[in-house]
């Protein structure tokens, strides 16, 4: 999924956090085989090859399940989350290594083959039709919330319910760590001149997940493109903004933080307050000011600063043999 995965927790002893961490690793290599756009030989890839075949492919459980979500938060952002994006997004990641803005007659090209209406499921028989030749489906703004969810099913069957994994800006929570409230995440700045400072939030029991062109951009003649591309006209976002939703498990909150990043404030929060157990902060400058919208009033309060506390870190975590960490990286 071209991330690395970390994952923090709470055991009674190594070895037993060695065996749930392993096992927990395990889950996120499988979901990797199966979702992944990255490898060519994974299940995604694979059925984005049967595009324009006219055959509907029987799917996983766990491709299914991914596919059927995004398909019905397509629906109800009106596309702005599109899991069928994926010849747009290949488009601007060359754009981004070569620095250059996307041909005219590419782009108009890899848009003919986007839309999430051209992805058909039937929940009977578990099967997806791609009705399009030349498809590409892309789960990066839905999968890797999905795998960290059920990385900490994992962990927690292991009889380890105090953990946190993290797949790059997308954080599931487990119970709080002893003795804490939650587990305090960061929340970073955005990188303009007077923008609000980074922050903690405490959680547990629920996921947070930021999305933002911080890292990964393209700036060109003095606009700036994120790696969010809108679907609905395949070209990446240029309002400069950082969007951080709490929602009840990973796979929401990584769908969320992205349709919220392409619909604005505004519409945005429409479908917020629609999605019980949910929050939302959305710090942007599309021009000269800096504009910060949060819901509800109050949730994202400055408190604790991180005061260089890596984000989805446990800042406070007491060292010792309860706790364990380590990384990995999935193509």
């Amino acid at each position: 999924m071209g991330v690395p995965f970390r994952m923090v927790l709470y055991a009674t002893n190594e070895a037993h956090a060695r065996i749930a961490s392993d096992a927990a690793f395990g889950r996120v290599r499988e979901l990797n085989d199966r979702l992944s756009d990255y490898d060519l030989e994974s299940e995604l890839s694979k059925l984005s090859r049967t595009s324009g075949q006219g055959r509907p492919v029987k799917v996983s459980d766990d491709l299914w399940r991914v596919l059927a979500t995004a398909q019905d938060w397509a629906r109800k952002s009106d596309g702005a989350l599109d899991v069928t994006v994926g010849p747009v997004v290949n488009l601007w990641r060359h754009a981004r290594r070569l620095r250059e803005f996307p041909r005219a007659d590419r782009l108009a090209e890899a848009r003919s083959r986007v839309g999430y209406t051209n992805l058909v499921l039937d929940p009977k028989t578990k099967t997806a039709l791609l009705r399009v030749p030349e498809m590409r489906l892309d789960l990066g703004g839905i999968a890797k919330g999905f795998a960290a969810d059920e990385a900490l099913k994992v962990l927690r069957a292991h009889g380890i319910a105090s953990a946190l994994v993290a797949a790059a800006g997308d954080i599931a929570l487990g119970d709080a760590p002893p003795g804490q409230r939650g587990w305090k995440v960061e929340i970073p700045s955005l990188d303009v001149t007077n923008a609000p400072p980074a922050r903690l939030v405490t959680a547990s029991r629920g996921a947070v997940s930021t999305a933002g062109d911080v890292f990964q951009r393209l700036e060109l003649n003095g606009t700036r493109y994120s790696h969010i591309v809108d679907p609905r006209t395949g070209i990446g976002l240029t309002d400069h903004s950082l969007v951080t939703v709490i929602a009840r498990d990973a796979m929401t909150s990584d769908a969320l933080e992205t349709v919220v990043s392409v619909l604005g404030p505004e519409k945005g929060l429409e479908l917020i307050k629609k999605t019980p157990r949910t929050a939302v902060r959305i710090v942007r400058k599309p021009g000269d000011t800096i504009e910060v919208t949060e819901y509800p009033p109050g949730r994202f309060n400055a408190g604790e600063k991180p005061d260089g506390a890596r984000r989805a870190s446990s800042a406070d975590s007491p060292a010792g043999a309860g706790r364990s960490g380590s990384e990995t990286r999935f193509p």
